[in-house]
């Protein structure tokens, strides 16, 4: 399981656009919201500076998450971040419970290792290109994995990884897979130095940023 992050909140009962801005300009706290399960959205102020510290790390962001609101401790993922247009802000946060009895689906990255070592780099002249940086999976939340590995030492000039060729914990499954064998596209490649990218892979989504809720 990914490593737990503990991050302070309160209860947030003044809602609205202008109540986020008030917020914000106190400049200690982010407006948030939890949602998700049988209980009701709560709107939540998280303190500031423990939440920036905790968004430096990757792992953050495909971690289970608990809220600690004024003693009550929420378990959470988190959904969404939104961010201001030019300042380096986070706007608002949204949450997602979670519980150790259903699955959650969410994104983790991908971590290549042994890059260095590639036989179609280091011995064949050939160029690695990563087609995917993460992939979407489904575990119970005590098997959620911060990463996972691929290792790239035999891949040779020519070849791709697919996500079927992932190791995965145990528990965890590839959501694209589920929807059958047209679904298992390529994570890495190598090809020559004067090709570009093979077209089997998807795409990386360019992150949004969006205005104030």
């Amino acid at each position: 399981m990914s490593n737990q992050f503990t991050l302070k909140a309160q209860d947030r009962s003044d809602l609205g656009k202008g109540a986020s801005r008030r917020l914000r300009r106190q400049g200690d706290v982010v407006p948030a919201i939890i949602y998700g399960g049988e209980t009701a959205p709560k709107p939540v102020a998280i303190d500031k500076p423990s939440f920036y510290k905790a968004i430096e790390s990757e792992s953050f962001f495909s971690s289970v998450v608990v809220l600690d609101i004024a003693g009550q401790k929420e378990s959470v993922v988190i959904r969404d971040l939104q961010r201001h247009p030019y300042k380096p802000l986070i706007t608002h946060a949204d949450f997602m419970r979670v519980d150790d009895t259903h699955e959650l689906t969410t994104t983790v990255p991908l971590h290549f290792a042994n890059d260095e070592a590639c036989k179609g780099v280091k011995d064949e002249g050939g160029v690695l290109h990563v087609l995917n940086n993460d992939v979407e999976i489904s575990c119970l939340p005590q098997n959620l994995p911060e990463y996972l590995e691929v290792d790239v030492a035999g891949l040779g000039l020519g070849e791709t990884l697919h996500l079927s060729d992932i190791p995965l914990p145990e528990g965890v499954t590839l959501v694209a897979l589920s929807h059958g064998e047209e679904s298992d596209y390529g994570i890495v490649s190598i090809t020559h130095a004067d090709k570009g990218t093979e077209g089997d892979g998807e795409g990386d989504d360019a992150e949004s940023t969006t205005t104030e809720d």
